[in-house]
């Protein structure tokens, strides 16, 4: 038996040994959210979905605030405003921060739930790396790849960026890059795909007290340790109408939250054709920069204006 376990401690020892190699090759390839748990703990924030980690992008708002930024969103279903998107945000944001920026976005969509959903345990983000990660600073991050990859480990090696970035390229700072055909009869499909898959959606959700109140105390966590932005992504011009139809009241409940909070809400949503998409609800990333450049504008206005 001791010679058993002795021969057998070599072939687990060898096995370790290779599974700890190839996670350290995990990157940016290895999946749409391994980075986010891979940094060191930001002082300024992006909060919010799928719009805003294509959306906007930290390194134009370094340019142009002069400190870094990391986006932490993930997508509508793994990280809407809730209460483990709120305790992740603990433990991502660096303890220490006094003066950091925080953007917030807002949609109907990630202060929604589906009429179905009763109770808390059914929400969507119950499935969310949120919700069994607690390290959000390591790299290699072994928790993270443990817990939520999903394919081989031998693929983190095999796809590492080193190879060539994959399609969906998560960059360290939080920002997906997406390269995708924007070739014009591939980007109308796409819209119109996208377009029906929000029509299906609408007479199923509604504004949810819980996320508008997860929002609103993520704001009071926050408030103390820097200024808080809300800010509205635009889409193409068909979701946006089907948005605003179906959520009439949305950026009025918006403008009062951030009345009553002493904070700023930009709303982009009201310029949908100064901008392009790569399916009509994601930005196309040089349009991305484009709006976060004007994001960073808005801010160092209300900066000097609050100085």
């Amino acid at each position: 038996m001791r010679k058993f376990l002795f021969k057998i401690s070599f072939y687990i020892i060898g096995i370790a040994a290779v599974l700890l190699l190839l996670g350290s090759y995990a990157d940016g390839n290895t999946d749409d959210n391994y980075m986010h748990f891979a940094v060191e703990k930001p002082q300024n924030i992006i909060l919010g979905d799928s719009r805003s980690v294509q959306g906007i992008v930290p390194d134009v708002l370094k340019t142009k605030l002069s400190v870094p930024f990391d986006n932490f969103s993930l997508n509508i279903v793994q990280s809407p405003y809730g209460p483990i998107y709120f305790k992740a945000l603990k433990r991502k944001l660096d303890p220490d921060t006094k003066n950091g920026i925080f953007i917030l976005t807002v949609n109907p969509w990630n202060l929604s739930l589906n009429n179905i959903v009763k109770k808390s345990e059914d929400f969507p983000e119950e499935n969310s790396p949120f919700k069994n990660m607690y390290f959000y600073n390591m790299s290699p991050n072994y928790e993270y790849l443990i817990k939520n990859l999903d394919k081989s480990w031998f693929r983190i090696y095999l796809d590492r960026e080193e190879v060539g970035r994959s399609n969906t390229f998560l960059h360290k700072d939080g920002w997906m890059e997406v390269q995708i055909d924007m070739n014009k009869d591939s980007v109308a499909a796409r819209t119109a795909e996208k377009t029906e898959y929000y029509r299906a959606m609408l007479e199923n959700y509604t504004l949810s007290q819980e996320r508008i109140k997860a929002l609103t105390d993520i704001i009071d966590y926050l408030q103390p340790k820097g200024k808080i932005y809300l800010v509205r992504i635009p889409t193409s011009k068909n979701i946006i109408t089907l948005e605003n139809k179906r959520f009439p009241e949305f950026n009025g409940l918006m403008r009062d939250l951030a009345r009553k909070k002493h904070i700023r809400f930009y709303d982009f949503s009201n310029r949908p054709d100064d901008y392009v998409y790569t399916d009509g609800n994601h930005m196309f990333r040089e349009s991305g920069k484009v709006l976060t450049s004007q994001i960073a504008d808005s801010i160092k206005t209300s900066l000097k204006k609050s100085e």
